[in-house]
């Protein structure tokens, strides 16, 4: 009897364990976060302008406001705000060297949130004095299945070493580059990631998060790759078709010009030699 009320208790927390694993994914297994650029620029069901006549004018050099659009809602599992700060500070390594950009200011996340709209981009962009901002958005699913060999989860060793879970996070980001004062988008780039990995039942949450969280790090890495490619082609199509308006700001030269020290100095060696000229004379 003694041993019978035993496997009875072992079977009832087995299933409450299992329950409370599941509960953690939702009835399918599934976790999903993400934010929607569209619902953040244009909230309330606004549609977007046309700007097909619209041509922006971008003074050099300039000031970047980079920011991840705010998620969706309340997510428990969502990734941190200092992760996030994280990512965007590699992005913003990857460019902060190009001389046509006098700095790139990451935008927190808390300002994001405190209003929508090309109205809300705007009081951050004068905030930070902003010329174009780079508005990450991001959607990603994170699926925890059991395997055949889950089976052996009813006995302890198996939900401490079978690795009978598969984890698999998919990752999508987008970045769309904006001209604040026109605001039309210049270009944009995205940015993938499938991250698979097993684990044991015990395990199955760290697993899961590090795979979620690795999916974002491979995503932004991709969509970096791609924001670089696409800003190559931003700058040869508009040397094609004017699409966009360049100046150049007071002591900048810019796009290959020559300085306005180099050119004191080449005025004060052609002085020198036409003075040598007149002397020999």
């Amino acid at each position: 009897m003694r041993i019978t009320i035993n496997r009875v208790c072992f079977i009832t927390v087995m299933v409450l364990f299992l329950t409370s694993c599941a509960a953690l994914f939702g009835p399918d297994g599934r976790r999903g976060v993400s934010s929607s650029l569209v619902d953040y620029l244009y909230p309330d069901g606004q549609v977007p302008p046309k700007h097909d006549e619209t041509i922006p004018h971008l003074n050099l050099p300039l000031t970047v406001g980079l920011a991840f659009v705010p998620q969706r809602g309340y997510a428990p599992y969502a990734l941190p705000e200092a992760k996030k700060a994280q990512l965007l500070e590699e992005v913003k390594q990857r460019f902060v060297g190009l001389e046509y950009i006098k700095d790139i200011v990451i935008v927190p996340e808390t300002y994001m949130r405190s209003s929508k709209g090309f109205e809300g981009v705007g009081q951050i962009a004068r905030l930070y004095g902003l010329d174009i901002v780079a508005l990450v958005s991001y959607d990603q699913v994170a699926v925890s299945s059991e395997t055949k060999s889950s089976i052996l989860y009813w006995t302890i060793v198996g939900a401490y070493f079978i690795k009978g879970n598969q984890n698999q996070a998919t990752t999508f980001v987008d970045t769309a580059v904006f001209d604040v004062n026109s605001r039309k988008m210049l270009f944009r780039a995205p940015g993938v990631s499938d991250i698979q990995q097993s684990s044991t039942l015990v395990e199955v949450e760290q697993v899961n998060r590090e795979a979620r969280q690795k999916g974002f790090e491979l995503a932004m890495a991709d969509m970096t790759n791609n924001l670089a490619t696409e800003l190559d082609r931003f700058k040869e199509r508009i040397k094609e078709d004017n699409s966009v308006q360049i100046t150049h700001r007071q002591g900048y030269g810019g796009g290959g010009g020559m300085q306005w020290p180099l050119l004191m100095l080449l005025a004060g060696l052609l002085m020198v030699r036409v003075s040598r000229r007149e002397g020999r004379r």
